[in-house]
């Protein structure tokens, strides 16, 4: 006799998601969405107050535990030490939309009890330069595990989770598409740190004993179906062809002249063979690791939530 599969999660529909939305006039106006909202999303108010909101006061629930658990166990301990931040991965695949899913989070995170100090880092600063990538004959997998830093990035989080005054990483340049040399992010002791990026769920690589992900609170991973990403990515490559790219510096301004034929054959083809393996092999697996998942539906809405059990 065959026994149905159990999941570690319980699916949420919108509708029922939406009803645990908490009472907060207005968390957002619409020119701070237009703001917040990444190349290619569509996302809405609506959509805010229904999904993001209740995300976010859950999430703030957790943190105000974890506050109150540091407290009494430094208080059993007799060894009070500052508060350490609450860290949150923000995972899933280019072109999902987990930049905007950070980007609220840490908005919409500030505006509860106590204005909470909440930090953005995104993993693009912990890419090896483009020279690094090259030497190593690995351009072509930018975005895949080997070509991040991945020391310097756990180096980083176990800092910042450790309670350090100041903690520095290296910036990115969508613009160059490398990292700006001589210029660093400060991070100075935040009550809730956001940290997204694409491969922030794997487990430790082989031969390590911890990866950032276990240094995590909670973590949220953003999904839809591979075919409509992939549908995402060229759309998104297009808008970024009549914006972005136009510019002379951009790393991609060479792509601004291509016909649509041309662009879509192109961002076709870059999904395929990069970041559509990516995802398969790399990304895809960790959803599992995750606390909670917001499920996409192919026009870029939330349909559901999948909430860890308990």
């Amino acid at each position: 006799m065959s026994h149905p599969i159990q999941s570690p999660f319980v699916e949420i529909d919108r509708a029922d998601w939406a009803r645990l939305a908490p009472r907060m006039p207005d968390p957002l106006a619409e020119a701070e969405v237009r703001r917040l909202r990444g190349t290619g999303d569509r996302l809405e108010l609506r959509e805010v107050a229904e999904v993001y909101l209740p995300l976010s006061r859950l999430i703030s629930l957790y943190q105000e535990s974890a506050a109150r658990l540091h407290r009494e166990t430094t208080g059993f301990l007799g060894a009070p030490t500052h508060p350490t931040p609450f860290v949150i991965g923000v995972a899933g695949s280019v072109a999902v939309g987990k930049s905007t899913t950070a980007r609220l989070l840490q908005e919409l995170l500030k505006r509860w009890e106590g204005s909470p100090k909440v930090d953005l880092m995104t993993t693009d600063g912990f890419l090896h330069p483009n020279r690094v990538l090259e030497q190593r004959g690995i351009m072509h997998r930018k975005g895949f595990p080997e070509s991040y830093d991945r020391r310097a990035l756990l180096q980083f989080v176990t800092r910042v989770k450790s309670g350090a005054a100041e903690v520095r990483a290296p910036v990115y340049s969508h613009l160059t598409y490398d990292i700006v040399p001589g210029e660093e992010i400060v991070v100075r002791r935040p009550d809730i740190l956001v940290v997204e990026g694409l491969n922030v769920l794997q487990p430790p690589p082989s031969g390590a004993h911890l990866a950032v992900s276990d240094l995590f609170d909670f973590s949220v991973y953003v999904d839809a179906r591979t075919s409509a990403i992939r549908e995402w990515y060229v759309e998104r490559f297009f808008a970024l062809k009549a914006t972005a790219f136009q510019d002379p510096q951009s790393y991609f301004h060479r792509f601004a002249s291509m016909s649509d034929a041309q662009a879509r054959a192109y961002s076709s083809e870059m999904w395929d063979t990069i970041n559509g393996p990516n995802l398969v092999s790399h990304i895809l697996p960790t959803r599992s690791r995750a606390d909670l998942v917001l499920r996409k539906a192919d026009d870029h809405s939330i349909r559901s939530v999948l909430l860890r059990k308990v």
